[in-house]
């Protein structure tokens, strides 16, 4: 039975910049890059070596303790370099792309014919399965373990996201043959997250085999951590798999044509952006292609997903596996006058949940401003003190106060007790957003669920 959820905590951050719903199609990049820091706590053990050759949809390394799952190349061409850092930890694999892509032999399958083991296999040797995350913890799922429930959220509601009615036009198809490849890989309810406040796309709305939920609300109501809360919530001892709608639709096109077809189309947005759109290009691209002649002259940040989860990375870095955005704002590194800019300025020009500036008062006027933010944090880090900022924008049944801080002494009680099993680092984004202390909550919360991982699954 569907279910409508209405939330009043949370927030949103409206940024210049959104990407105009135009698509343009971009040459294939001279390189694209895997990158096992993506797949948190996956250990690579290669495959492929330097200067060999590879064909999309090969497995150039897979996860040293399941090698069941398989990392598999997004494009043909030749293994350019493993660069490795301490220990020689391996940071990144590139490949140096082909200009016209060759696929790795395989035919298309019917996935009514399959049962669910027969997915699961075709999925790890096609090298889908790291697309497929778990909760808790929050990594690639494990596939020896069932789900009580798969969850897709099929909408981003974080700052500048791309619209996923827009990039699912024309994979009405592709979407529903991967909801049926996913219905059989578990035993309970495949949930699918509608955003209630616009009119999802014909491959959402007309999707077979799923419950769907309506959501109402602001940010964070499209971050499937807050939908799995309010649907079916995780206990101890409990697994739920998630995955991304699109990526939902690169599974079923999979199943549909027999090729691991790794183009993506990302939004390229943000206030440097000299004309924020779409682009189609390949997962792990180096960005090089992307950007040149399409950011104004400053001093700029380049993240890879957006500015609350994003990763920094550089103008040639790559794209990262789990990301449908590029955003771009300016640098807050820069020094500012404390009498017009700075913290004695009157703020006209920053956003502020809090009543700091006087820009909330604008909120009520104007709800729809959107604001040019750079990434200054406005200060350092200091003592974690108890304060209500983080419940008004964190809508679930936990206090986040508490868990950070259970999180930050390593407490293993208290952050079972408080709900550690229930929450991923993305749920703290908007905490760590408004908190005053500066802390790195998101890196917090990871360190607790590593802990947990560690000492308690």
């Amino acid at each position: 039975m569907s279910k409508t959820v209405k939330l009043r905590k949370g927030l949103d951050i409206k940024l210049v910049g959104e990407a105009e719903k135009v698509m343009e199609s971009l040459p294939m990049p001279s390189e694209v890059a895997l990158k096992p820091a993506d797949f948190h706590g996956m250990v690579p053990k290669m495959v492929l070596k330097e200067g060999e050759k590879v064909k999309a949809g090969e497995v150039v390394f897979h996860d040293k303790y399941n090698e069941s799952i398989k990392y598999v190349s997004p494009v043909s061409g030749t293994i350019k370099s493993i660069v490795r850092g301490e220990k020689r930890r391996i940071l990144s694999v590139v490949i140096t792309a082909d200009s016209e892509i060759q696929y790795a032999s395989s035919s298309s399958v019917n996935v009514n014919d399959l049962n669910g083991e027969q997915v699961k296999e075709k999925m790890l040797a096609a090298g889908l399965w790291p697309f497929v995350k778990q909760r808790p913890i929050d990594v690639v799922a494990n596939p020896n373990v069932a789900p009580k429930a798969i969850f897709i959220s099929g909408f981003d509601s974080s700052p500048l996201a791309p619209d996923y009615n827009f990039l699912l036009e024309g994979k009405e198809a592709d979407f529903q043959t991967g909801i049926d490849a996913l219905a059989k890989l578990t035993s309970g309810s495949v949930h699918l997250g509608l955003n209630g406040q616009t009119m999802s796309a014909p491959a959402l709305l007309n999707a077979k085999g799923v419950q769907m939920n309506r959501f109402y609300g602001k940010h964070p109501i499209g971050n499937v951590g807050t939908q799995i809360h309010h649907i079916d919530p995780i206990n101890k001892g409990e697994m739920v798999w998630t995955i991304n709608a699109l990526d939902v639709a690169m599974i079923g096109k999979y199943f549909n044509t027999g090729k691991f077809d790794a183009t993506r189309t990302i939004a390229l947005c943000g206030s440097e952006v000299s004309a924020p759109k779409y682009f189609t290009t390949v997962l792990g691209a180096q960005l090089t292609g992307l950007l040149d002649g399409k950011i104004k002259d400053g001093n700029v940040r380049y993240i890879s997903g957006n500015v609350l989860t994003g990763d920094k990375v550089e103008k040639d870095g790559y794209l990262g596996a789990y990301h449908h955005q590029v955003t771009v704002i300016p640098e807050g590194n820069e020094y500012k006058f404390f009498l017009s800019t700075g913290w004695l300025g009157h703020g006209f020009d920053k956003f502020s949940n809090s009543r700091l500036f006087p820009t909330w008062l604008l909120n009520a006027v104007a709800p729809n401003k959107k604001y040019r933010l750079d990434t200054n944090t406005n200060g350092e880090e200091r003592a974690f003190v108890v304060t209500g900022e983080l419940d008004r924008v964190f809508p679930f049944d936990i206090m986040p106060m508490q868990l950070v801080k259970a999180a930050i002494t390593k407490d293993i009680d208290g952050m079972e007790n408080l709900g550690i099993y229930e929450v991923a680092p993305e749920d703290f984004a908007l905490c760590e957003y408004v908190c005053t202390t500066k802390i790195n909550i998101q890196d917090e919360v990871r360190n607790g669920l590593d802990l947990i991982n560690e000492e308690c699954m």
